[in-house]
């Protein structure tokens, strides 16, 4: 089966780490586990650290770069993806899909031309917010901020991503923020890497009135394998996985649910160790009852539903 997993920090790795390449490294995603995985799409986050003191618009202009020099030493495996034909094209090829996006929202610096210019290189999914608050709205990390929306100037980037053609990213965003989302958005939105809130109760994970309005927006949700938001008992396992994932099902239906790992950018306790056995939670889900066309959808074609209809 086909994989596409809407969230790794793996481009934050590559440009921490001196003499590493995309190509086979000792992090959870490269070239080679993602052939062995299967995978249709990888989305790849530029992520923005706010607190190191580095302009977050250098940055992530820096990250795109490092990005696109990776992707062209492997053009013969991995090629760039803009929207759905990109990716039927690729798969046509037989290469992988690279999708470009930002987690952290002041990387456009209050400013929707930057927003723009991101687009042109590229980006097609952008995260609102990271752990601070910025020019669009708030984190959902801290009790004072779980309430509080979009500023002004978050709205109008909800109205220029609908424009454009790009997936708005409510992982992170305070519980205000995803119900204005949910509200202005003409268009079906993400939480690219939360879980179920029932099930792990951490602000990080959505609530099931949230998975409920993510469904009938025809949105999704992507599985976060990190153990803090699935179980909390040391190790992020495959059982917690399943648990969240047949709780989200009898909530929202098996439409709403999608793959967002955050490999390389989670807790290291994985009993799913990289990009290439994600085979482990196949098995799972197939010992638990799911069948062939449900573990499809988990797997790529919800995720691959909502390219085609958002991005152009």
């Amino acid at each position: 089966m086909k994989i596409i997993d809407m969230h790794c920090d793996t481009i934050s790795k590559l440009c921490e780490c001196k003499g590493t390449c995309l190509r086979k490294n000792d992090f959870c995603v490269d070239i080679e586990k993602l052939k062995k995985g299967n995978y249709a799409a990888q989305f790849f986050a530029m992520f923005i650290y706010l607190k190191n003191g580095k302009d977050p618009l250098e940055t992530c202009l820096h990250m795109i770069d490092r990005c696109y020099v990776e992707l062209d030493k492997n053009r013969n495996d991995i090629q760039i993806a803009k929207n759905y034909d990109d990716m039927v094209e690729n798969q046509s090829e037989e290469k992988i899909s690279a999708f470009l996006t930002i987690e952290e929202g002041a990387a456009i610096k209050g400013k929707v031309e930057n927003l723009r210019n991101f687009y042109r290189l590229g980006v097609r999914l952008m995260t609102l917010t990271w752990n601070f608050p910025n020019e669009i709205g708030y984190p959902n990390c801290k009790e004072e901020f779980m309430n509080k929306g979009l500023t002004d100037f978050g709205k109008e980037v909800v109205f220029e991503m609908n424009r454009l053609g790009m997936i708005i990213d409510t992982s992170h965003l305070s519980d205000g923020g995803f119900y204005d989302v949910a509200k202005l958005s003409k268009k079906s939105f993400v939480a690219s890497h939360s879980n179920a809130r029932a099930v792990t109760d951490h602000s990080r994970n959505l609530t099931d009135d949230m998975i409920k309005i993510l469904s009938e927006k025809g949105g999704v949700m992507g599985i976060n394998f990190e153990k803090n938001f699935l179980g909390n008992d040391g190790m992020s396992r495959v059982e917690h996985m399943v648990k969240h994932i047949k709780h989200i099902k009898n909530v929202g239906g098996i439409d709403v649910i999608a793959l967002g790992t955050d490999f390389d950018g989670i807790s290291p306790e994985l009993e799913i160790k990289d990009a290439g056995e994600m085979d482990k939670l196949i098995f799972a889900l197939q010992k638990s009852g799911f069948s062939e066309d449900d573990i499809e959808k988990i797997l790529y074609k919800n995720t691959m539903r909502v390219i085609k209809d958002v991005m152009k």
